[in-house]
C-alpha cells in the first residue's frame, strides 16, 4: 500500500506529501545491448528508425589505469575520432559512422581496456500543461510556506541550479534572481524558448514578497540556469552529465532536474556522484508514467526523487511511484511562471501538472534548510528533508 507522508522540517514546518522508500543500494551500470523506449525519439534519416539514443557518437569510459597511447591506439583501431570529452569523470565523447552506433559501441565494450561504453540516451522535460481550474499556487499553501518563510527566507548565496530548456532572461519574476548561464544543449541561446525551464524556476525560486506573480518556494535564493534540453524539450545524457558537474563546480548547493529518461547510464551516474561528493544537494522529477518503473536520474541513490500529490493529498494518478521514490510534493495545477515571448506552454504565467513540477518545490526547500543549523552537510540536509515527515495514510 502506497504511502503518503507530509514533509515536516525540522524548524517545525511542513513542505509537503511525502512518499516513504527505503535508500536504493547499488545501480544499474550495466547497459544491456537493448534499449529501453523513453517515448522520444531522434530521427534516424529517411526510411530510418526513430532512435532514443545519439546516432552520431556513443560515450566511453577507459579504465583509469589505461595509459593514453593505449586509449589512442583503441580508437585508431576502430577507426573513431574523439569529439569531446566530460574530463571530471573521464568520459570521451567518440564519433561514430552513421548507423553504426551500436556496432561501434559493442566493439569498445569488448575492449579490456574499457571500463564502460553506452549509447548517449535522449531525455525529456517530465510535465504537460493543465486547465487553470485550481486557486493559484496551491502547492505554497499545501506545503505550509509561509510558515518555512516565518522561520527563514533562505539566502541568495544557496544557488539552484536548474537544469532544464532555460529560464527567460528578462522575466519580471525571475532575472533578478539569475546568477549565472550556461548552455550544454544544441540550442543557440541561453533563453527558454520552450517554457518548460521557466516554469519550474518559478516555483524554486520566483521572486517573492515583490507584488507581482508568483512566490518562489526558496524565497531569497538564487537560480543558475543551466540548459540541458534544447528548444524542443528533449536532450542528451551527455548534456545533462556535463550540466551537473559544472553546477556543482559552480557554487549550486541544490540541483533541480524536472527530466527523465527510461535507460540507466553509468555517465549520469557518474556526474550525479561527482556532485554529491562535492556537497550539493540533487532533486528529481520521477516520471509521469503511472507505473513504478524506473527513471533516471532520478532511481540513483545520490537523488532525492519525487512523486507527485493532488490537492486531496492523493498521488496523482499519472505519477510515477515505488520503493525507490523519496518524496512527493505537490504537482497538479501548479501556478508558475513562463516565459513572456513564444513558446511551447503559454505566456507570463499559467498552469502546468508533473512531477516536473514537484521537484522544485523539493529543491526550494533544500535551499531553505541549508540556511539553518541544519544546513551543515548535503547528507544532513536530505535527512531532514526525508526524515521528518508526518504520514498522512
Amino acid at each position: 500500500m502506497l504511502k503518503l507522508l507530509r514533509l515536516i522540517l525540522v524548524l517545525g514546518l511542513l513542505l509537503s506529501l511525502l512518499l516513504p522508500v527505503l535508500p536504493v543500494a547499488g545501480s544499474d551500470a550495466a547497459i544491456p545491448p537493448g534499449l529501453i523506449s523513453d517515448n522520444v525519439s531522434l530521427t534516424g534519416g529517411p526510411g530510418q528508425p526513430n532512435l532514443d539514443y545519439a546516432p552520431d557518437h556513443i560515450l566511453v569510459k577507459f579504465k583509469a589505469s589505461t595509459a593514453l597511447a593505449s586509449i589512442q591506439s583503441v580508437h585508431a583501431q576502430l577507426g573513431v575520432s574523439v569529439a569531446g570529452e566530460i574530463p571530471e569523470i573521464g568520459v570521451q565523447i567518440v564519433n561514430v559512422p552513421a548507423g553504426a552506433a551500436l556496432q561501434t559501441l559493442t566493439a569498445y565494450l569488448n575492449e579490456p581496456s574499457v571500463e564502460y561504453a553506452e549509447p548517449d540516451y535522449l531525455v525529456q522535460v517530465i510535465g504537460t500543461p493543465s486547465d487553470s481550474g485550481f486557486s493559484q499556487q496551491w502547492g505554497l499553501t499545501k506545503i505550509q510556506a509561509p510558515a518555512a518563510w516565518d522561520v527563514t527566507t533562505g539566502s541568495s548565496s544557496v544557488k539552484i541550479a536548474v537544469l532544464d530548456t532555460g529560464i527567460d532572461q528578462d522575466h519580471e519574476d525571475l532575472a533578478a534572481k539569475i546568477v549565472a548561464n550556461q548552455n550544454f544543449s544544441d540550442s543557440t541561446t541561453v533563453d527558454d524558448l520552450y517554457g518548460h525551464g521557466t516554469h519550474v524556476a518559478g516555483i524554486a525560486a520566483a521572486i517573492t514578497n515583490n507584488g507581482v506573480g508568483v512566490a518562489g518556494a526558496g524565497y531569497n535564493s538564487s537560480l543558475m540556469n543551466v540548459k540541458v534540453l534544447g528548444d524542443s524539450g528533449s536532450g542528451l545524457y551527455s548534456w545533462v552529465a556535463s550540466g551537473i558537474i559544472w553546477a556543482a563546480d559552480n557554487g549550486a548547493k541544490v540541483i533541480n532536474m524536472s527530466l527523465g529518461g527510461g535507460s540507466p547510464s553509468p555517465t549520469l551516474e557518474d556526474a550525479i556522484n561527482y556532485a554529491w561528493s562535492r556537497g550539493v544537494v540533487l532533486v528529481a522529477a520521477a516520471g509521469n508514467n503511472g507505473d513504478s518503473a524506473h527513471r533516471y536520474p532520478a532511481y540513483y541513490t545520490n537523488i532525492i526523487s519525487v512523486a507527485a500529490t493532488s490537492q486531496n493529498d492523493a498521488k496523482a494518478s499519472w505519477s510515477t511511484y515505488g520503493t525507490w521514490v523519496d518524496v512527493a510534493a505537490p504537482g497538479v495545477s501548479i501556478y508558475s511562471t513562463l516565459p513572456n515571448h513564444p513558446n511551447n506552454l503559454g505566456l507570463n504565467y499559467g498552469y502546468l501538472d508533473g512531477t516536473s513540477m514537484a521537484a522544485p518545490f523539493v529543491s526550494g526547500l533544500a535551499a531553505l534548510v541549508w540556511t539553518t543549523n541544519y544546513g551543515t552537510s548535503n547528507a544532513d540536509v536530505r535527512s531532514k528533508i526525508e526524515g521528518r515527515a508526518d504520514p498522512i495514510g
